[in-house]
């Protein structure tokens, strides 16, 4: 009995090292799963990974969308409204066939459409497909209608837009009303890549600063949400130079 305990540990310590390898939470988890064997990964298991239940979501909702994708397909050859090319293409979107999306938009966008939703939708799958001019001239419709649309994430994804397209000037200024607007680590993450681009290190590693910062003050659930802004803003902390230390240093 206490070899099939014992066995049971190791495999509870595998899921639980995949899990922490995957989200990188706090380094003392770590040790707690290797040190306190089977409890402990049982321990970090129900403190760590049963919280990320809702990771899993998507996953059952992407199982069930192909049926839908298909449905919808049918309904358009007997209705081809705009709202239904609309559910099609958002559908579509989630599934990752983003010029199929785009094609959907297209069809569901009309010369009375007023509603800033399938703009969006258009204009997030031009910045995956790399269009960012067409992402541009989107969000400028969306932002038209709703300035805060979102939650404020399409004025930031406005400013991306602008900086891959090359409108550098344009991209400071929507960048700067933005982040005056949003906390949102998203937009505050694509502003520090810009202004490292631009050679204004210290002003790039004061927005990285602001995104770690929110480790200390954030609730867990949100902080789970945030792991992967904080990765990227430690990664891209560690590709700018320390100027204030080489000034202090001379």
């Amino acid at each position: 009995m206490l070899g099939s305990l014992f066995g049971y540990g190791i495999i509870l310590q595998v899921f639980a090292v995949i899990h922490w390898v995957r989200r990188r939470p706090d380094t003392f988890w770590l040790w707690i799963i290797l040190i306190g064997g089977g409890l402990g990964a049982l321990i970090y298991l129900v403190a760590e990974a049963l919280p990320d239940l809702y990771l899993v979501a998507p996953t059952f909702k992407a199982l069930g969308r192909g049926g839908r994708i298909r449905q919808m397909r049918t309904v358009i050859l007997d209705n081809p409204a705009p709202g239904n090319y609309e559910e099609l293409a958002d559908l579509l979107r989630d599934d990752g066939e983003f010029a199929e999306a785009r094609e959907a938009y297209d069809r569901a966008i009309t010369s009375r459409t007023t509603n800033a939703h399938p703009f969006y939708g258009r204009a997030l799958c031009a910045l995956d497909l790399g269009d960012f001019s067409a992402a541009v001239g989107d969000l400028e419709r969306v932002l038209a209608i709703d300035n805060n649309f979102d939650y404020g994430r399409a004025a930031g994804l406005y400013a991306l837009a602008l900086a891959r397209s090359g409108q550098n000037e344009r991209a400071a200024a929507a960048f700067e009303d933005s982040t005056r607007l949003s906390t949102l680590s998203e937009t505050q993450y694509n502003y520090a890549v810009f202004l490292h681009m631009q050679g204004r290190e210290p002003e790039a590693r004061a927005w990285t600063g602001r995104i770690l910062a929110k480790k200390a003050t954030l609730p867990r659930y949100l902080k789970r949400r945030e792991r992967p802004w904080f990765r990227k803003a430690a990664a891209l902390l560690k590709e700018l130079p320390n100027t204030e230390g080489a000034a202090a240093g001379k």
